[in-house]
């Protein structure tokens, strides 16, 4: 299903072509929310890290909390092209890699509008990262294991509207999981508004 994220993002991208000239309504930055995202990953395991391509899609739901206070719910179904190794393929020191797969997240965010245009937030919430756990002595390699790993997500970014549905948005956020395992993400997305 996530493989298919980035034909999503040029259908979402063309079914707001037309919202484009719809500016004139003021954006609220509330109410129901999907959006498109990719960046880099930085994945982390076994002492060693590796950058790879993160890719996926979301919603939430925002509300206003008054003044230019805004609190909202989210999720993202994620997947990325990262695989971290360490070790030498050897009977002594075989190479263990970790592979990652899906990344599930739920979560809350809280922001302030700034300038009318500009809604600038910090997030929180759980998310569950599949991994494939493999070790290569030179001779065979074996899958060790397929874990779902639990851990908690930070971030911040900055959302930019478009129109009054549309919008470009910048995030950094950083996931600890269990078993040692972290991640570090850039993403860029695009998204509309119900």
């Amino acid at each position: 299903m996530l493989k298919f994220a980035p034909l999503a993002l040029i259908g979402i991208a063309g079914l707001a072509a037309p919202a484009y000239a719809q500016d004139a309504a003021a954006p609220s930055f509330t109410g129901a929310r999907v959006e498109g995202i990719v960046g880099w990953d930085r994945n982390q395991s076994f002492d060693q890290h590796k950058d790879g391509v993160a890719y996926g899609i979301g919603a939430g739901y925002d509300f206003a909390l008054g003044g230019t206070a805004i609190a909202g719910l989210e999720g993202e179904a994620s997947d990325s092209s990262a695989k971290v190794c360490g070790g030498a393929e050897t009977v002594a020191n075989p190479r263990l890699c970790a592979r990652a797969a899906r990344d599930l997240y739920v979560g809350g965010r809280v922001g302030t509008v700034v300038g009318g245009k500009t809604l600038l937030y910090a997030k929180a919430g759980y998310t569950n990262g599949r991994y494939k756990f493999t070790s290569d002595d030179g001779v065979a390699r074996t899958t060790l294991a397929k874990n779902d790993l639990d851990g908690v997500r930070v971030g911040a970014g900055a959302e930019y509207a478009l129109s009054s549905n549309t919008f470009v948005k910048a995030e950094y956020r950083y996931s600890n999981y269990e078993q040692g395992v972290t991640r570090h993400q850039v993403v860029g997305g695009f998204g509309m508004r119900f």
